[in-house]
């Protein structure tokens, strides 16, 4: 019935996404071989180059919003639709994990039914689907509600020059897909991902000689591995909340009682109500050798996505469109995060992990599966045409 009022069959779509396969690949090989580093100014504007003059090619609206550290935001919206439809969001970043030169080891490649780069799938791939399907929609007539396209710069790297652009755009919005890879190889959408902290405890003891002035010193790493101890009893799996003890530096060498040390926590919550909760907790440590000085740093970052009522019947709608393409379609949650759950957390329904399928995201293996490209970029199309009523 939805493709019968639109005049688009859900088969013929997909075969259009299969014909464009190739164009979608040639967008992501020059993205991949963009190189674009989070911390790489020059790399990452480099690439928004790139997108912005795909964009501009398709009739875009475009705002570059320039950062002087990081790379620019690129806002670009398409359609124009009618009075009182407000937008979607389609919302990805452009940078990545991986260093300059990692192309030297990590060449981009076509084989054994795979495409290989590094950011390939996390998420470059997600933005040569995502102007594939507004390339279509456009020629084809079918846009009929209004489409912004927002690509941050410093999504691998906590998001902190971007958030409020996206918060800001996304509150204009009717609903916000995110470009990130589908959970798996079964290539699940995400409807819920954790919230994600991160603390700093800081010791500082007293320095002394452990051969000649033992009684003397108090040790920051002795009293900072009492404290590590206290801190992985936070997490709380029934809750869906982890904490991590991931990094630990302190002392200077092996005859001098450490006067110095610190440990760089991190935090998963699965309920936005459990935030206070974990930070209580944090701030209610103290020094168990009252010698020894402790403060803490830092609290959550990104709040929780959670499955609400509007994410539901987004995904309700994506497995009924799937199915008429020929393909099941499941819904996961994640620990991990995602610009999504920015956008969640203001209420707007959000559905994530709407690129592609692949593994090893931030890993020297990380690939997408080629055959699962053309469908998941028809889907992500069917997305954007307007629902009946």
């Amino acid at each position: 019935m939805f493709f019968e009022s639109i005049g688009c069959d859900a088969l013929d779509l997909l075969e259009v996404m299969r014909r464009r396969q190739d164009r979608t690949l040639s967008m992501l090989k020059d993205l991949v071989e963009l190189e674009s580093p989070s911390h790489d100014k020059a790399a990452v504007d480099a690439c928004v180059d790139r997108v912005e003059r795909e964009c501009t090619g398709l009739g875009g609206r475009l705002r570059r919003h320039p950062r002087k550290k990081f790379g620019d935001l690129l806002e670009v919206r398409f359609g124009r639709g009618g009075r009182g439809v407000k937008p979607i969001m389609l919302l990805g970043h452009l940078d990545t994990v991986w260093e300059l030169g990692t192309l030297r080891r990590m060449p981009f490649k076509v084989e054994r039914s795979r495409v290989w780069g590094p950011g390939v799938l996390d998420m470059k791939a997600g933005v040569a689907m995502a102007l594939t399907a507004v390339e279509y929609l456009l020629e084809a007539k079918l846009l009929e509600r209004p489409v912004i396209l927002l690509l941050v710069s410093d999504e691998e790297i906590g998001s902190t020059v971007s958030r409020s652009l996206t918060e800001k755009l996304a509150r204009e919005c009717e609903a916000v897909y995110v470009l990130e890879p589908a959970q798996g190889l079964e290539g699940a959408y995400k409807t819920a991902r954790k919230g994600v902290g991160g603390y700093t405890v800081h010791v500082k003891g007293v320095a002394a000689h452990s051969g000649v002035d033992f009684e003397r010193g108090h040790s920051a790493i002795a009293e900072l591995a009492r404290q590590v101890d206290t801190i992985q009893g936070f997490t709380e799996l029934r809750r869906g909340i982890t904490v991590n003890v991931g990094t630990i530096q302190g002392g200077t060498r092996s005859n001098v009682i450490a006067a110095e040390a610190k440990a760089e926590v991190d935090v998963r919550i699965a309920k936005a109500e459990d935030a206070l909760r974990v930070d209580r907790k944090f701030h209610k440590l103290r020094a168990y050798d009252q010698h020894c000085v402790l403060t803490v740093e830092g609290g959550l970052n990104r709040p929780p996505m959670e499955r609400t009522r509007g994410t539901a019947a987004l995904f309700r709608r994506a497995a009924a469109l799937a199915g008429t393409m020929g393909f099941g379609l499941q819904e996961a949650a994640t620990g991990g995060g995602s610009d999504g759950n920015f956008t969640s957390a203001l209420g707007v329904p959000t559905l994530d992990g709407m690129g592609a399928i692949g593994e090893g995201a931030h890993a020297v293996h990380e690939s997408i599966v080629l055959k699962e490209l053309a469908p998941r970029t028809a889907l992500l199309a069917a997305m954007m045409l307007k629902p009946e009523g």
